[in-house]
């Protein structure tokens, strides 16, 4: 993990940090995992640790942090996907969702749902692809 993103990890409270921390072993667990994602990169944006498939271009930036208004961890998808209307279609109680961005992570929540909704935003590009 490069400094910087560990600073930005290391700013939360120990709990979020713990949430954050499972949240992003999700994450690189699921790429790994998730045929024609390829390696990661980790890095900031919007001060936000963030998540991008710069080796393949297959998905969209996946981004992490503490959700403003709930103070629970979330994870962030670019607004101007389709994501968050096909993850609420797919998955109506299993997250909150915030606007068009953002899917709120509760401490007890559907892992299976979790890792699914994170392969979808890895292979944004390819479904997208595909669907053509």
């Amino acid at each position: 993990m490069k400094q910087p993103v560990a600073t930005v990890l290391a700013s939360h409270s120990k709990e979020m940090q713990s949430q954050l921390q499972d949240l992003r072993r999700t994450i690189l667990a699921v790429a790994s995992e998730t045929d024609g994602v390829g390696t990661l990169e980790e890095t900031l944006k919007w001060g936000q640790v963030s998540y991008l498939t710069t080796e393949t271009g297959s998905g969209t930036t996946v981004r992490i942090d503490q959700d403003k208004k709930s103070g629970k961890a979330a994870l962030y998808v670019s607004c101007k996907s389709n994501l968050l209307e096909r993850y609420r279609a797919l998955y109506p109680d299993s997250f909150a969702y915030e606007g068009d961005r953002a899917v709120i992570i509760g401490e007890q929540h559907d892992e299976a749902a979790l890792r699914h909704v994170i392969a979808m935003a890895l292979t944004y590009h390819l479904d997208k692809k595909k669907a053509r």
